[in-house]
């Protein structure tokens, strides 16, 4: 009997152990995807869905004019050309994009994070300061400070859903190249989401957060709105 329980509890550790189902959840494809049994109201996850593989062309997997700059992200100073599953549908399911990114002098690309990807950074031309916050193990009130300054040809990776930031240090403009591993990486800039969301966040809530008047957050808002 001993023997039996023995190797019943071996095949069942075995299991939960080599099963590729075992305690895991696929990547998110997008920000949010509420349950719902009504298929009138319910949408394909991602938005998308496949065409059938016998009318897809060479156009499906292209994409011209990464070699110039897109269009400026606001107050910015930054240029973002982005090639996802939304500009190239053949990069569906394939869990890759890329990004190009052109910077005036000192302009930031701000505080963000991508929460779907990780972010892979080549520097095609000028010198940018990088920096990435990891958050201490130790005391979730701090971070650890990651940063560097990147020249022509140097790589910089920044982990899934990392707050990071790009600024060019240079008085010339500076070019990069961003890959993701995720088709649809997202974007969230931090001092937007906090003070330029709908409906606001209650000042009392931003005041004390961040240890401001109310006079004081009033004044972001508008920056950032």
């Amino acid at each position: 009997m001993m023997m039996w329980w023995f190797i019943t509890t071996l095949a069942i550790t075995a299991f939960f152990y080599n099963s590729p189902v075992y305690a895991y959840d696929n990547n998110p494809l997008q920000d949010i995807c509420v349950a719902v049994s009504d298929s009138q109201t319910s949408v394909f996850v991602n938005g998308k869905i496949c065409k059938d593989p016998k009318l897809a062309t060479p156009n499906d997997f292209y994409f011209s004019g990464l070699n110039v700059s897109g269009n400026a992200a606001p107050k910015s100073g930054v240029a973002i050309k982005l090639v996802d599953v939304n500009s190239m549908p053949g990069l569906n399911t394939l869990g890759i994009s890329v990004s190009r990114l052109d910077f005036e002098p000192l302009s930031l690309f701000p505080l963000h994070a991508h929460p779907r990807a990780s972010a892979l950074i080549t520097i095609l031309e000028g010198s940018i300061y990088v920096g990435l916050f990891v958050p201490d193990p130790v005391n979730f009130f701090k971070s650890r400070l990651f940063s560097k300054i990147l020249n022509p040809g140097d790589v910089f990776v920044f982990p899934k859903g990392l707050i990071h930031f790009l600024y060019n240090i240079g008085n010339k403009k500076a070019t990069s190249l961003i890959y993701f591993n995720s088709q649809n990486p997202g974007i969230i800039s931090i001092p937007n989401s906090i003070f330029a969301s709908k409906p606001p966040v209650p000042d009392d809530i931003l005041a004390k957060g961040f240890q401001l008047n109310k006079i004081q957050i009033a004044q972001l808002r508008k920056k950032f709105s």
